[in-house]
């Protein structure tokens, strides 16, 4: 019956929509296109290449980059795969482009490039994850159920109060985020191999046509340095986000071991699947999926340090596209299996009080209001409240139920083992009560970040700001991006306008 009737209060929350990203999504060839583009025009404006070639250049290279976007047609991936298109397309000449470059910062503008693609679509799955997750915690921000420690259930909390928590380190996680997007986000192009070139190249114009805002300012660091370590960034950033999506699922797995959970996840659609051999047991696949995908982002995250570990400057071992997109790939799957698990999880707010209520998760409270309104120093109310714990365990007692009786004779023979002075129980039958009560509880909390009321609505506030903040940086950041790119297509369509027929 209780599955039922968590399956009638399911909770919905729908996701925001998401900030256009590119489509599709853009690969090496097209950004070897795009360099290639913005040095055509801009080597032609500084008299570093002939006026008199250049129109030619460029209609051969838009012959390539529209080849390449033929279906099944080959997009090379490597600077030396590339040219010979360009050669077959528009003569040897076309080389003349290639003045001041190499594939070295070529290639790391290439990937720096194509990492900044996949960390928006990360931050972008992240901030749509925390939406759901506020939004969740709006909608149960009365709703108590038990917060465990050591596995174990330690004190009544309300769920929303518990997700905000959750929410707090998502905050960080996209700090780190934009933190490691702005170190990523500068543009190696100009640098060559290690120490520059002869070539008086307009580096800050080639950055702007490419959307990078920076430039990566030491030619040495390049290629040499930053192109090894920015993965190594990602991966951990990556890795944190898998760890705090682990310890989210862990936790809701653990209600799955009991015969009566008070949260599970909402049957059908793929959320669970029925055991092949017991028919009672509904598996919870997606929860198991999202944990199974955290996983293997922590794998590929700490991969990054052990790839660029012990080997010399500029070495190719950390810099593959392939590899360090999958890690970013792997957490934005990672945080849309989590997003569909929010918002399929199941919660009964009577069951949870229920669990709270046969055991005592409570107890603490009494030793701090003995503290607070009495004067009772903690370790002393703490030993009285250990000692009901173990009347109540071996007695079948329950808070609601315990003689207050029992409670006196308790208490004095505490004060006589810890050598206080003798005195009866200060609190009155009823104030022992309600001292046991977990949703009382929650709600008279005084600490600045806790449960109660006002409180819960200025963090659900905040965290409505941070969700819009994350929304508004990604599209500001994708729309910077698409801005420079469509500039630089309109400067190199005057170039190409001048190619003879």
């Amino acid at each position: 019956m209780l599955r039922q009737a968590l399956l009638a209060g399911a909770m919905i929350a729908g996701a925001t929509a998401a900030p256009a990203e590119p489509t599709p999504r853009r690969d090496e060839f097209y950004w070897l296109g795009e360099i290639n583009k913005a040095s055509a025009v801009i080597n032609t404006e500084q008299h570093l290449l002939d006026a008199g070639l250049a129109p030619r250049i460029a209609k051969g290279l838009d012959a390539v980059l529209k080849a390449g976007d033929q279906p099944g047609a080959k997009r090379p991936t490597l600077v030396i795969t590339f040219e010979p298109l360009l050669i077959e397309a528009a003569g040897v000449e076309a080389t003349l482009l290639h003045a001041g470059r190499s594939s070295q910062d070529m290639l790391s503008t290439v990937r720096a490039a194509i990492i900044r693609d996949e960390m928006l679509r990360l931050a972008d799955a992240l901030r749509r994850t925390t939406a759901t997750m506020v939004r969740l915690a709006r909608t149960h921000r009365d709703t108590v159920v038990p917060n465990y420690t050591n596995g174990v259930a330690a004190q009544a909390n309300s769920y929303g109060h518990y997700l905000l928590g959750h929410v707090a380190g998502l905050a960080r996680d996209a700090e780190r985020l934009r933190q490691a997007f702005t170190r990523l986000d500068r543009s190696p192009m100009g640098t060559t191999v290690l120490n520059g070139t002869s070539w008086p190249l307009d580096r800050a114009r080639m950055a702007a046509y490419l959307g990078f805002p920076a430039l990566v300012d030491n030619a040495y660091d390049a290629a040499q340095i930053s192109a090894t370590e920015i993965p190594v960034e990602v991966g951990a950033v990556a890795t944190a986000i898998a760890l705090h999506c682990g310890a989210f699922v862990e936790d809701v797995m653990t209600q799955y071991a009991q015969a009566r959970p008070w949260i599970l996840l909402r049957e059908g659609d793929g959320n669970t699947y029925v055991s092949s051999a017991m028919p009672q047991k509904r598996n919870p696949g997606l929860l198991n999926d999202t944990r199974a995908e955290a996983s293997r982002v922590v794998s590929l995250g700490i991969g990054r340090a052990i790839q660029a570990h012990n080997i010399p400057p500029g070495m190719s071992d950390a810099k593959s596209v392939r590899d360090n997109a999958a890690v970013l790939a792997g957490a934005t799957r990672m945080l849309d299996l989590w997003d569909r698990a929010l918002n399929a999880l199941v919660i009964s707010p009577e069951r949870a009080l229920e669990e709270l209520n046969s055991d005592w998760t409570a107890s603490q409270e009494l030793a701090d209001v003995l503290m607070r309104r009495y004067g009772l120093p903690f370790r002393v109310g703490h030993h009285f409240a250990s000692e009901i714990v173990d009347y109540a365990r071996a007695h079948d007692a329950h808070p609601s139920d315990f003689p207050y009786a029992e409670a006196q004779a308790l208490y004095e023979r505490t004060l006589r083992e810890m050598n206080q002075p003798a005195a009866p129980l200060p609190m009155s039958e009823a104030e022992f009560r309600q001292t046991l009560d977990p949703v009382a509880i929650v709600r008279d909390r005084a600490t600045s970040g806790g449960p109660q009321p006002a409180e819960m609505t200025r963090m659900l506030d905040a965290a409505d700001r941070t969700v819009a903040e994350e929304a508004a940086w990604v599209t500001a950041e994708r729309g910077r991006i698409d801005r420079a790119l469509t500039s630089l297509d309109a400067d190199f369509g005057k170039l190409l306008a001048q190619a003879p027929r």
